[in-house]
């Protein structure tokens, strides 16, 4: 059996991954098998804290006559309630897990603890940030950017709909080239869509690697815990 090739992981999940071939909600079989691949990474000893994204709730940006800052809370709401849907899905598949959200919702999730999300991960429990960084005009990508360099993550897993990095969108552009590893400097001169330029470069500052790859393939993010060199390698 492969051993593990890290300690700690943030995996950073798209709300999209999440609605599966749908383009809205939560699909069920997209989220029990998210679960049992992560309950796989944390019984293989791996701490595991997660950020996820609301995308398939709500994607705001642009909607006449909401203000972009309003547009963007809403989207944190988003987040929480994929949030909350994993914590369900992690305990009742036997896996501890903890929500800790940007913006306090008290009697709903914790607010967010830097020294007690990292106390839960040492006892092996999955923690789930939500709402982002609690700040609009600031993606969830920024959030797991930020959320790693605090708790000390060896590196970002970004689970996407799409399985690599490419110069252009896939579905539209057959032409498009698939990278198989790319700097962080790269990804910021060649403006790809591996994360805004806030998080890549957040990441780049801190020396986090990041690794991108399809969150539909089953068993993909044990193979990155494991080192296998799938997808796209940031660093």
């Amino acid at each position: 059996m492969a051993m593990p090739k890290y300690k700690r992981i943030l995996l950073k999940i798209s709300g999209e991954a999440l609605a599966g071939e749908g383009r809205f909600g939560i699909d069920g079989g997209m989220l029990a098998d998210t679960v049992r691949q992560v309950k796989a990474v944390a019984e293989s000893g791996v701490e595991a804290a997660l950020v996820v994204g609301g995308g398939n709730f709500w994607r705001g940006r642009g909607s006449s006559g909401i203000a972009r800052a309003t547009a963007d809370y809403m989207g944190m709401l988003a987040t929480v309630m994929n949030a909350l849907a994993l914590r369900d899905a992690f305990e009742g598949a036997g896996v501890p897990a903890k929500v800790q959200s940007a913006i306090a919702m008290d009697g709903i999730v914790e607010a967010y603890s830097r020294t007690e999300s990292i106390a839960c991960l040492e006892r092996k429990m999955v923690v789930i940030f939500a709402a982002g960084t609690g700040n609009p005009y600031f993606s969830t990508d920024t959030a797991a950017a930020l959320r790693a360099a605090e708790i000390g993550a060896d590196v970002i897993l970004l689970a996407k709909k799409v399985d690599a990095v490419y110069s252009d969108d896939p579905e539209t552009n057959p032409a498009a080239v698939r990278y198989s590893e790319l700097s962080h400097q790269e990804v910021l001169e060649k403006g790809l869509k591996v994360m805004d330029s806030t998080a890549a470069s957040l990441c780049r500052d801190n020396n986090i690697a990041i690794h991108v790859f399809g969150l539909s393939e089953p068993g993909n993010v044990i193979r990155a815990v494991n080192g296998e060199h799938i997808g796209t390698i940031v660093k």
